[in-house]
């Protein structure tokens, strides 16, 4: 579904992405681990376009796609969930998801039924403030609005991050969910690591912006990844 061959990221005159090259295929959760700073987020930002890549190739879905804007990779079925959430606190929790239908046709203008499934709160919320709900509540907005594109690549940015832990193992499920419908690839940057290793079909490991491991879970032991991503 995802390829990236040899993709180069600088700010200015630091590159912060060395040649990483990886896959996330459909229908599985793709882990990238590491420790604070080794470019985790750099790589989630210039896979959506956030940060226009120096170099390299990226093909989605059989496509090649050079570098574009956000707003056209999103177009093109890429979906980010950023760290931090990033809803907007002074729309309801309906305009927040309603965000999501700029990159859809007109004809695609309505909120799925599935998503309220996934995220029964937001219905019982659907008129409340973004800014009035907990983190744990936003951070569900964060990933229904995603869904709501209907995204070929799920991009999941530190969805844990300051999460109480009931919401953690919700978010948990519903990321099982969508990996078992087959039709998306989930590439998931987390740092909590029990989370991440237990919902992983695919680990990567960075350090300093390279690729320094990468590997089947079912061929990797706790022990064996534990000592690539800590300090």
């Amino acid at each position: 579904m995802l390829k990236l061959d040899d993709f180069t990221l600088h700010y200015g005159h630091s590159q912060i992405l060395h040649g990483v090259s990886l896959e996330a295929k459909a229908g599985a959760v793709t882990c990238v681990m590491g420790t604070n700073g080794v470019g985790k987020t750099s790589l989630i930002r210039a896979i959506c376009g956030q940060h226009q890549r120096s170099g390299g190739g990226m093909v989605l879905d059989g496509e090649e796609l050079p570098p574009m804007p956000a707003h056209r990779l999103a177009q093109k079925g890429v979906a980010v969930v950023p760290q931090g959430r990033e809803i907007f606190p002074q729309l309801t929790v309906r305009e927040n998801m309603e965000t999501g239908f700029s990159c859809l046709p007109k004809s695609e203008h309505q909120i799925p039924d599935e998503v309220f499934d996934l995220f029964p709160i937001l219905k019982d919320f659907i008129d409340r403030r973004g800014g009035d709900l907990s983190g744990g509540q936003q951070q569900q907005l964060a990933i229904a609005r995603a869904l709501i594109t209907r995204p070929k690549l799920l991009l999941l940015d530190e969805p844990t991050e300051g999460i109480q832990p009931n919401v953690i193992q919700q978010i948990g499920e519903v990321i099982r969910l969508l990996r078992d419908r087959g039709d998306m690839a989930i590439v998931l940057v987390e740092q909590y690591f029990d989370f991440a290793y237990d919902l992983a079909d695919h680990i990567v490991v960075l350090r300093r912006g390279e690729v320094i491991f990468e590997g089947e879970k079912a061929a990797t032991s706790r022990e064996e990844l534990l000592p690539k991503v800590s300090v």
